[in-house]
């Protein structure tokens, strides 16, 4: 944290140096030099391993090897991505929910500002830049763009005004009045944050909106790190566990219905909130739209739910 705050803060070249080493030197270690010795001696192919209850959200979890943390915004991380090839003549498939968790935290907060804004297909950081920023939607620069998503983002998690003001590198004041701004236009959303962590310290749990419970009893403790830190996952469970349940749901519909039409194409990987899907020869309309269908109609929330895809011959030219 220390070398970021100097890279970011000061321009300092030795700390960005550093921590550029340390980011090649974690890919070189877990994946360049790792992938190969995992190759599968029967398949050619990697196979990673899932766990279903080592994530206190209920995300799915990967391990040997991680493939749900190969950083995609990287250049490097995308060379390692483009490593992950289909079959001969069959290609990959990334199907990815566009912003689940706002979507969810729209649904659950009930607020008419959300809700208008996804149903009529609005840009949403677009939006509440607009309204936050008290501009037109054509004023909302991308500087305010980027400070009004790392706020929307930031809510879902706990995010302080303090935490918003490092993460920008903008003066404390500045990030409470963005953060006062927010609440005062999407009041739904304040009133929810506020709600949700007093029910979970009377009910003892948070609770997905399929009734999935996170039991949360640090939220009544004496110590002040252990009790903030509780509340913190109280705000995040339902939105993260919602987010992960759905995308189990569509996991599964998919996975069925691709064994249900005798589809050759299978699904290869989970990571967050994408699907990755090997399609076969002559199966890429029909199942492309089968994902989709299943994807977008996992669950009916208040705002829709939105699924973009791309197709390519190794796992980076389909997630770009």
């Amino acid at each position: 944290e220390v070398l970021e705050e100097l890279a970011n803060s000061h321009g300092a070249e030795l700390p960005r140096l550093i921590l550029e080493h340390r980011g090649l030197a974690k890919l070189k270690t877990t994946y360049t030099d790792r992938l190969p010795e995992l190759i599968n001696p029967h398949t050619g192919r990697i196979h990673t391993s899932y766990h279903q209850a080592v994530t206190s959200t209920g995300r799915l979890s990967s391990s040997d090897p991680n493939l749900q943390n190969i950083p995609v915004r990287s250049e490097a991380g995308r060379r390692i991505r483009r490593a992950f090839i289909a079959a001969d003549g069959w290609q990959i498939l990334a199907a990815d929910y566009s912003q689940i968790e706002m979507r969810v935290m729209a649904h659950l907060s009930n607020d008419p500002g959300l809700i208008t804004a996804y149903n009529n297909g609005e840009d949403l950081h677009n939006y509440v830049g607009a309204k936050v920023f008290d501009v037109p939607p054509s004023g909302v620069t991308p500087e305010l763009r980027r400070k009004v998503k790392a706020l929307s983002y930031g809510l879902v998690y706990g995010l302080s005004a303090f935490g918003l003001s490092q993460q920008l590198n903008i003066p404390a004041g500045e990030a409470k009045q963005i953060m006062e701004n927010y609440f005062h236009r999407f009041g739904g959303v304040k009133h929810y944050l506020d709600t949700v962590v007093t029910q979970a310290r009377k009910d003892g749990y948070t609770a997905t909106l399929f009734d999935r419970r996170r039991y949360l009893p640090e939220l009544t403790s004496t110590n002040r790190a252990t009790r903030e830190n509780a509340e913190r996952a109280a705000l995040n469970a339902p939105i993260q566990g919602t987010a992960a349940d759905i995308i189990k749901i569509a996991m599964l519909r998919i996975h069925h219905e691709l064994k249900k039409t005798n589809a050759k194409s299978r699904v290869l990987l989970q990571v967050h909130d994408e699907l990755v899907v090997e399609i076969a020869p002559g199966e890429l309309t029909t199942v492309k739209k089968l994902i989709e269908h299943e994807m977008d109609n996992a669950i009916t929330l208040k705002v829709p739910l939105e699924v973009s895809t791309g197709h390519g011959p190794n796992w980076d030219a389909a997630a770009h």
